[in-house]
């Protein structure tokens, strides 16, 4: 062969128009080849990157220090940092906490001192994965971070007050990168498809709309996930008689080893579906709840978003009735959030289930809701004199607080004293769980307070 052969373009593929190479016999993954060069291409992370945002400005007007970059996988974090170094020229160097030692770390800490002293560049140290070093290893970052010899960048898809050293957390500006949204995963798998040079676009590919937005949702917001998987559809589809490769939801589906759910994000089976999950709860029926959310964890639904709506069935349809299920839900809630599908699954299922099984008393929603009517209404009352602040100088001449009956210092912490200065009743317990035993109490109280008062001894 002779040496102008090995430069010929390789011969062409069916489905690739005239002219053009095969794009697929690059070693690199489409994912990586789309990484964004500018913040211009960087998709998501608007509340960092979006004009004006503080992150940008540092960016671009070069006053990067140290910073951690902590999120989910996919979301950018190497991209960005790869931008930063490019946009400030500074030198790039990168480690990894899961294959670097601190032989690795010292020998890149010399040769940024080196290179700080001889051509004044300054290096951008990308640490990926920075939560995998120990104490000690963390520690030895220190001095060259302190002293500017580096900028550091960690990445960590953990929380890095919990998992990194004070001191790096204390001298770097911690941005938390989020999941990308579906229009954001719709944005790249489309700009894939279109461009020629880095993407897909030297090949003739028709992909459905359902098929790149199943591709979107089931993603959960990696975008490195959702770029590999589109790739593997658009090059084990065989073209068509035309030379077409025609990318439905079938092969969306099998290129990311998950059947799509008829489930749309904003649209009716998203809100059918959870208003399913929550009346599911309210009627008492833990399986028909599971179901409901199994179906939104399987079709990729926010955690937080279902964990806060059991939150709220908590207090709306439990109550009283069983404290302890908005316990529960929150710490459910919490969970959730610090952990992340799929994990997020079991105890978001756990506060499903006791909301299901609980009593069931919605007497505190309705009791709030009558009350800010009345407000809402005009019929504000004053504060009686016997209740208003006496803590400042000069309230015992108005009259403020005379008269008021400090509860403990009276048998039972009760005392037949007036709270609001009219007849007003909002909250009626039910006989339903623990809200029969507040019933019991609260009778007690508003028959003596009622006694008291038609003997005029009430303030």
């Amino acid at each position: 062969m002779s040496r102008d052969d090995l430069f010929q373009e390789a011969p062409e593929k069916p489905g690739a128009p005239s002219g053009t190479s095969v794009s697929a016999m690059r070693p690199a993954p489409l994912a990586a080849r789309m990484r964004p060069r500018s913040l211009d291409e960087f998709a998501g992370q608007s509340h960092v990157l979006a004009p004006g945002q503080l992150l940008r400005r540092a960016i671009e007007s070069d006053r990067i220090q140290s910073l951690i970059f902590y999120g989910p996988p996919g979301t950018g974090k190497t991209s960005l940092a790869q931008i930063i170094a490019q946009q400030t020229r500074n030198k790039f160097e990168r480690l990894s906490g899961v294959e670097s030692n601190v032989a690795d770390m010292r020998r890149v800490l010399a040769a940024a001192a080196n290179r700080l002293a001889n051509t004044g560049q300054p290096t951008l140290l990308f640490i990926d994965e920075i939560h995998r070093f120990n104490k000690s290893q963390q520690d030895v970052l220190l001095p060259d971070v302190e002293s500017g010899v580096v900028r550091l960048i960690g990445a960590t898809t953990h929380n890095p007050f919990f998992f990194v050293n004070s001191p790096l957390v204390s001298r770097s500006q911690i941005f938390e990168l989020r999941p990308l949204t579906e229009e954001d995963l719709l944005g790249l798998l489309r700009r894939a498809l279109a461009d020629a040079e880095r993407g897909l676009g030297h090949l003739r590919i028709q992909a459905e709309e359902a098929a790149l937005r199943h591709l979107a949702v089931v993603s959960d917001g990696d975008a490195r996930k959702a770029l590999n998987a589109l790739e593997i559809a658009a090059l084990t589809t065989p073209p068509d008689a035309q030379g077409w490769i025609r990318l439905d939801l079938a092969a969306a589906e099998q290129s990311i080893q998950k059947k799509a759910v008829v489930y749309d994000g904003d649209g009716d089976a998203h809100y059918d579906t959870i208003s399913a999950f929550i009346k599911s709860m309210r009627g008492s029926d833990p399986d028909a709840a599971l179901y409901w959310l199994a179906k939104m964890i399987h079709a990729g639904e926010d955690p937080r978003f279902i964990s806060r709506r059991i939150v709220i069935c908590a207090a709306e349809d439990v109550g009283l009735a069983d404290p302890m299920a908005l316990v529960l839900a929150q710490a459910a809630h919490q969970a959730a959030e610090f952990v992340g599908w799929p994990e997020a699954r079991i105890p978001i299922a756990e506060a499903a289930v006791y909301v299901a099984c609980a009593h069931k008393s919605n007497t505190a929603y309705l009791a709030i809701d009558a009350a800010l009517a009345d407000v809402r209404e005009g019929r504000t009352l004053a504060v009686p004199e016997h209740l208003r602040d006496a803590s400042y100088a000069g309230a015992k001449r108005l009259g403020h607080g005379q008269g008021y009956e400090y509860a403990h210092d009276h048998p039972g912490h009760f005392v037949e004293q007036d709270y609001l200065g009219a007849e007003r009743r909002y909250y009626e317990p039910s006989d339903q769980g623990h809200e029969r035993k507040i019933k019991e109490r609260l009778e007690q109280w508003r028959a003596r307070r009622a006694a008291a008062k038609s003997q005029g001894g009430a303030p």
